[in-house]
């Protein structure tokens, strides 16, 4: 490995993570002036911001600088450990800000420093991650510009940095390949234009449209420019960040709910068809098998959701009483909140539209609510937990294992039942009437086993620091599938602020993992990757 192309790329990255940074930045100043002007600076969050952009863009140039005779290196294994230490480094930088904060407000009294950096570092790594799964109680409490660090997290790691970096960069895009291929989701990155630089522009520019669409409506369902920007970031990132502690729900507004809806079906889908769909190119759409798939997905979904709820309706209130809630309410407050969520479910079309928002907050790994699901019949706990792992269409934003491996594997099990009463039978594993290569088979095969193998480690782990089974499933699979809330102590009206510092650390580990696609993460860790 050619270390000095590493670091000089890592760099680069760092230098565009401190332009980035003075936005939030320039919100903090503004609305500390507005607040009280003498002392902005003052201000920890401001403060932090500040240290962040300095430290961001004179490290970041000082590697560029030191380092520029490497950045005509860029092979399989540069790119790889690229895109891992650069997520890693770029999150630390963004944690200051945060770091400083909670250093401010509240950690100092519960654990110091080592808590504000985990807890701030466990933050921005979701908001990178697009996991959104959050460690505060009351976000509205937040100051803005560390509100807007968050929204703009999730829309940088959605579409990925690296990617953006590609597309802004000139240097990058000469020998970027496999830091695109180690940082796109899913098993197939296709190459819209033959340069490099190209393709990422143009699914950066797909991305903004859709961005700047959703602002506009959400503006017109009532929320201010300030919340629309920031849910709109965390919908077309599929990451679930909300300005408010109530998420969606907190808006009161079927509008508004059916807007987000629309956009997360979006954001679930590969940017590649919506390219190719805009430029009106529809039949390659609806003809992709994983559309299809993933359209059949949903649609199942919200068909049992609505009927199980609609006839059903919650599980018993002595039975959800029962489950595990790290801020246990008392025994009124519980009664209340039943009855609340019994209410949103009154008519059908309440229930459907509950039904929809939450299969599609789940399956494209978003995490909005509107509900509290956790309150829902076991059987529908269990189907949530199931569409966990599916998560959306390769090259969409979505976390989990993408609808095409999902389907390459129940191709390939399929095949396998045949060849037991046909021996000689020769199936190729296909998709539609797409043969699949060996190689693309292998690679999902075994994606698929680390995923799972993945999964019930840190769930084992995760017994070690939290007294719930279900909480310790429920923590593995909503980090390394991206997807935030989860069941039991982290369920949707819940957060991750209580789990011990070990827990969290494994936890931010596993979130990576699950973006980056295990591979990614896991190839620097060999030896051999190190050699020269």
């Amino acid at each position: 490995m050619h270390k000095t192309a590493v670091a000089y790329t890592v760099g680069r990255l760092m230098q565009v993570m401190g332009l980035v940074l003075l936005i939030p930045l320039g919100i903090g100043l503004w609305d500390g002036w507005s607040s009280d002007g003498g002392s902005v600076l003052l201000l920890p969050e401001v403060s932090g911001f500040v240290l962040a952009v300095i430290l961001s863009l004179v490290f970041g140039s000082a590697l560029a600088l030191a380092f520029r005779s490497g950045r005509g290196y860029l092979g399989v294994t540069e790119g790889y450990a690229i895109v891992t230490f650069g997520w890693i480094s770029l999150a630390f930088v963004a944690a200051i800000p945060l770091c400083t904060y909670f250093l401010a407000t509240h950690s100092v009294e519960h654990g110091g420093f080592a808590l504000a950096f985990t807890d701030a570092y466990f933050e921005v790594m979701s908001g990178f991650t697009t996991t959104g799964a959050t460690i505060l109680s009351d976000i509205e409490a937040v100051p803005r510009s560390l509100l807007f660090l968050r929204a703009v997290t999730h829309w940088l790691g959605g579409m990925g940095i690296i990617t953006l970096a590609i597309a802004i960069l000139p240097a990058m895009s000469v020998s970027g390949y496999q830091m695109f291929r180690g940082e796109v989701p899913g098993p197939s990155k296709d190459k819209l234009m033959p340069r490099l630089k190209q393709t990422a522009s143009i699914l950066w520019g797909v991305y903004l449209l859709f961005t700047a669409a959703e602002t506009v409506l959400l503006m017109v369902g009532g929320m201010n420019l300030f919340d629309a920007v920031c849910h709109a970031f965390a919908t077309m990132a599929t990451g679930g960040f909300s300005n408010s502690n109530q998420s969606i729900a907190g808006y009161n507004s079927a509008f508004i709910e059916w807007v987000v809806i629309f956009f997360m079906y979006l954001a679930g889908v590969n940017f590649v068809l919506h390219f190719r769909a805009l430029r009106g190119d529809v039949r390659s759409m609806v003809a992709n098998k994983e559309f299809i798939f993933y359209n059949g997905v949903i649609i199942v979904a919200i068909v049992v959701i609505t009927g199980v709820l609609s006839i059903h309706g919650l599980d018993s209130e002595k039975a959800t009483s029962q489950h595990f809630r790290h801020d246990a309410m008392t025994s009124q407050e519980f009664s209340d909140h039943y009855a609340a969520q019994e209410e949103t479910l009154d008519s059908f079309g309440d229930t459907f539209r509950v039904a929809v928002f939450q299969t599609l907050a789940i399956v494209t790994t978003t995490g909005f609510v509107t509900a509290d699901f956790d309150l829902w019949p076991s059987f529908l706990l269990i189907l949530l937990v199931m569409l966990m792992f599916f998560g959306g269409c390769a090259g969409s934003t979505g976390g989990g294992m993408k609808m095409i491996r999902i389907m390459i594997v129940a191709r390939v099990a399929i095949n396998q039942l045949r060849k037991l009463t046909q021996p000689r039978l020769v199936a190729p594993v296909k998709i539609g009437n797409e043969a699949i290569d060996d190689k693309m088979v292998i690679n999902v095969m075994v994606f698929s086993i680390l995923f799972v193998a993945l999964f019930v480690l840190v769930a084992t782990l995760m017994t070690l620091f939290v007294p719930d089974m279900t909480t310790a499933v429920a923590c593995s699979i909503a980090t390394i599938g991206n997807i935030g809330p989860g069941l039991s102590g982290i369920g949707a009206v819940e957060n991750y602020g209580w789990i011990p510092l070990p827990g969290k650390w494994i936890l931010i580990f596993s979130m990576l993992l699950g973006r980056l696609e295990i591979f990614t993460v896991l190839v620097i860790f060999r030896l051999s990757t190190w050699r020269k």
